[in-house]
């Protein structure tokens, strides 16, 4: 089993930054894809960003430019920065994992394990 742990969201002025990390422990794979994922309220879960522990890293076209996903393997760790936030990018941000990669990193019915979600919020 394998758990995710996110932490570093809050609230932010519109303009302004944020970084969310997303900590994994348990029965862990050296070769994995982990993904952020969001969720406005009344809207469905949508995918965010994608790291293959190979390195390539995937973006959704609402934050290519602004968010810059990140992996420390060695510290099981993703971090997902967020720059320039906008306020339709308030919802919570959910970290996913999976062993080996996946094309298809943007499904999130193609991952195995979940946290449990950071609230970020962006005020205009």
């Amino acid at each position: 089993q394998v758990q995710l742990v996110e932490s570093g969201g809050g609230l932010v002025q519109a303009g302004g930054s944020l970084r969310l990390s997303c900590a994994a422990s348990g029965r862990t794979f050296s070769s994995n894809t982990m993904g952020w994922f969001r969720q406005a309220p009344g809207k469905e879960r949508e995918f965010v960003a994608a790291i293959w522990s190979g390195g390539n890293t995937y973006y959704a076209d609402s934050v290519k430019g602004r968010f810059t996903i990140s992996g420390d393997n060695a510290k099981k760790t993703v971090y997902l920065q967020m720059n320039s936030l906008k306020p339709e990018d308030t919802a919570v941000y959910y970290c996913a994992r999976r062993d080996y990669y996946s094309s298809a990193y943007y499904l999130s019915s193609n991952y195995d394990y979940w946290g449990q979600g950071t609230q970020v919020t962006v005020s205009s």
